[in-house]
């Protein structure tokens, strides 16, 4: 087996790790990444439709969840969402904003690796591709096995993500590297992901039904974009978003139609009309009808009684579901928890009872909102680990 020494070794080939390997690269270390993956950087391919949601123009500390919530702030101030874009721009790469600050490239989400490669080959990176790892383990310096090689550093950044999507070849030997040098797991649990029903909840039969404009609220927490129904559950923005929030057993609750004056709504609506006709005015038709008992639906407005009414209110505004589980990390866009961030140096990356050892992006317990704050979090605590390593 060959002996190979260099100054820094990364693992994982993914948004993080090329972000680290090329900033380490350029700094003139002598850099190696390692991936067991035979493409790279499989998530950015295939995020926001092919077109990658590279970051937001509203990223902030706020938009992160972790135990330790004032972690990020170092990473994310020391390289911005706008760093990323002059990046992106001086590769002749364009961009455009859809909803909510959320930014894509004009090309294509090849375009984006390709840059990331093209940073990499400029630091002169060593690939290791199709390269699994045997071993790990330290000896004054850090000792990475794989089949062929074993490579010695003084510095190892461990950039393997967390366990979404799996079938793209996710696993958790990030946070197996993290225990074995003694550092803590907080528990993990997949996020931004659909949330599946009880069969009774009656909604698979609407399967496709989009409500485009909800509010979901778990507590003092809440997201208002569109919301999906689909066979098993539901999805959509609003429901991914609130997802990293939900714990099994807990509830959360839709506003169906926020901001509307439902006082001055239902003041306006025809006495003579059914119920399910004038809430139809309000929601898709195929929604109402399974949402609402055909008795109820069926009736004149004017037969509903003033408390009647107020209860139809309130389920507009509260309506209360208590989620099965959820569709779990197959169908997760990222992974909430990770390696303690209590036991990392926010303004390296690197463990504070372990020096030259780094964690960064998804392995890490920051998870980000909906929208390109979790690739926005690859590049800043990339950048910050490259730049310390």
């Amino acid at each position: 087996m060959l002996s190979k020494t260099c100054d820094v070794i990364v693992l994982g080939a993914g948004a993080a790790g090329m972000m680290a390997a090329a900033t380490a690269g350029l700094r003139g270390r002598r850099v190696v990444l390692i991936d067991h993956a035979t493409k790279l950087a499989e998530k950015i391919r295939i995020s926001g439709g092919g077109r990658c949601n590279f970051t937001n123009l509203h990223a902030r500390p706020e938009c992160y969840l972790s135990q330790n919530p004032h972690f990020c702030k170092s990473a994310l101030r020391q390289y911005t969402q706008h760093a990323f874009i002059t990046l992106l721009e001086s590769y002749g790469l364009s961009w455009h904003e859809k909803t909510l600050g959320q930014l894509f490239c004009d090309q294509h989400s090849g375009a984006v690796i390709d840059m990331l490669k093209a940073e990499c080959d400029r630091g002169n990176v060593a690939w290791r591709m199709d390269t699994a790892i045997t071993a790990v383990r330290r000896n004054g310096q850090f000792i990475v096995e794989t089949a062929a090689e074993t490579w010695h550093a003084d510095a190892l950044i461990v950039a393997t993500g967390g366990l979404s999507i799996p079938q793209i070849g996710a696993t958790g030997i990030g946070y197996d590297i993290a225990r074995q040098f003694g550092l803590d797991i907080v528990e993990t649990a997949p996020a931004l992901v659909p949330l599946q029903l009880p069969p009774e909840s009656l909604l698979a039969e609407i399967s496709g039904v989009a409500l485009e404009d909800t509010v979901a609220r778990i507590g003092k927490t809440s997201f208002r974009e569109a919301s999906l129904v689909t066979h098993r559950g539901l999805s959509g923005p609003a429901i991914l978003q609130i997802s990293s929030f939900w714990q099994p057993g807990g509830e959360i609750v839709l506003d169906l139609a926020p901001e509307q004056d439902l006082d001055a709504f239902f003041a306006a609506a025809s006495r003579v009309a059914h119920v399910g006709n004038v809430l139809a005015e309000l929601l898709p038709r195929r929604f109402i009808d399974a949402w609402l008992s055909e008795e109820v639906r069926a009736r004149p407005f004017k037969q509903l009684s003033p408390k009647e009414v107020v209860a139809l209110k309130e389920k507009l505004r509260r309506w209360s579901l208590r989620p099965s589980g959820s569709a779990g990390y197959k169908k997760a866009e990222v992974t909430r928890g990770g390696v303690d961030t209590q036991q990392l140096e926010s303004k390296t990356m690197m463990a504070k009872a372990v020096p030259g050892l780094y964690f960064t992006g998804e392995v890490m317990d920051v998870t980000g909102w909906l929208g390109g704050y979790n690739f926005q979090w690859a590049w800043s605590s990339g950048f910050v680990a490259g730049s310390n390593a």
